[in-house]
């Protein structure tokens, strides 16, 4: 409860600074790319239950093909800024500030029963895996991770991940390949 109590009131006392940022980017968007503004997917959240994850669109499909990233795109996904939208699932109790990031609900029948384990909690904006690579590390050391902070998670590791995050925010990582499964 100390968690979500904890979530609501930064993202709230924030919300001065994100908020003009998010109509900015916004703005930026469509201007620069077109609408729609806002991409939606499905994803895997406590307890493996799906919700729609709310993030900036950043990616076209070309000719009806595979999409891909936007210039503005590319630069809003280097800068983490695509994922700002993500504060309001914070508010609407579907995901926390910090903890294992929502994966694909496809992902959910390929997770051996060690890494379904990422799913006790509820998925966060940034991680333990994110502060350590991000998308640089492999799916086994990133599923370490996520289950690491789900054993040892607590208000003082989720304050220093965030200060964490912050740096690693600009370290990009590339783009992480699908998970097949272990």
């Amino acid at each position: 409860m100390a968690k979500r109590l904890f979530d609501i009131a930064l993202v709230v006392l924030t919300a001065e600074y994100w908020l003009p940022l998010m109509a900015v980017v916004a703005i930026a968007i469509v201007l620069f790319d077109g609408g729609p503004v806002f991409f939606l997917q499905q994803r895997a959240g406590k307890d493996g239950k799906p919700f729609n994850v709310l993030k900036f669109k950043t990616m076209v499909s070309v000719d009806g093909g595979e999409p891909v990233a936007t210039p503005l795109g590319k630069w809003l996904r280097r800068l983490s800024l695509d994922e700002i939208p993500q504060l309001i699932n914070v508010l609407l109790g579907h995901m926390s500030l910090v903890g294992p990031r929502p994966l694909p609900v496809k992902y959910l029948p390929r997770y051996s029963a060690f890494e379904a384990r990422r799913h006790e909690v509820r998925p966060g904006i940034t991680g333990w895996a994110q502060v350590h690579g991000r998308n640089a590390i492999t799916w086994q050391q990133k599923f370490a991770y996520d289950v690491e902070y789900v054993d040892r998670h607590n208000l003082l590791m989720d304050i220093k991940i965030l200060f964490m995050t912050i740096p690693a925010a600009f370290e990009g990582g590339g783009e992480m390949e699908e998970f097949r499964g272990s």
